[in-house]
């Protein structure tokens, strides 16, 4: 994996940034659309526990690679900041566990042996516009999350 990888994208009106550092011990990954690191998630899993396979291609969106499927051990711990609300704290827990298991599943394709490190997002991302009244995604929510991931990817990618 990359020491440090950076990109920054125009992400449905808002510039959103991320940031993916490697260090011995575990990975650190920010996603801003703040300039600051937000609240920090640690994402666990043993690395005795397989990763799931990911799931097959829609085929009413031939375009878009479908994200692995997190796995049911995985572990979050906040380790810094907290979500304003419960929603928040959802939408981050998703990001969390969804950058660990891209993180996990393209280190585990390029390497023969893998010992696990831990991932710790990073996620501050701007208030949404849309009413938040319910605790479903909105589709702005939706639209940054994909975009995200697919910037998550490419810069794993570049390995």
């Amino acid at each position: 994996m990359l020491q440090t990888s950076t990109a920054a994208r125009d992400i449905d009106g808002v510039q959103t940034d991320v940031l993916i550092q490697a260090f011995a011990d575990r990975v650190l990954v920010l996603v801003t659309q703040l300039g600051k690191v937000g609240s920090l998630i640690q994402a666990s899993m043993p690395s005795t526990m397989p990763l799931l396979p990911p799931p097959p291609p829609d085929p009413s969106q031939p375009n878009e690679l479908p994200l692995p499927v997190s796995p049911p051990s995985l572990q979050l711990t906040p380790l810094l900041g907290s979500a304003p609300s419960e929603r928040i704290h959802t939408l981050h827990s998703l990001y969390a566990s969804q950058i660990a298991t891209l993180v996990w599943t393209l280190e585990e394709a390029s390497v023969l042996e893998v010992d696990r490190r831990p991932v710790v997002v990073g996620v501050a991302l701007a208030k949404s516009t849309e009413p938040s009244e319910s605790s479903e995604l909105s589709a702005h929510d939706r639209t940054v999350f994909r975009g995200v991931m697919d910037m998550v990817r490419e810069l794993l990618g570049k390995q």
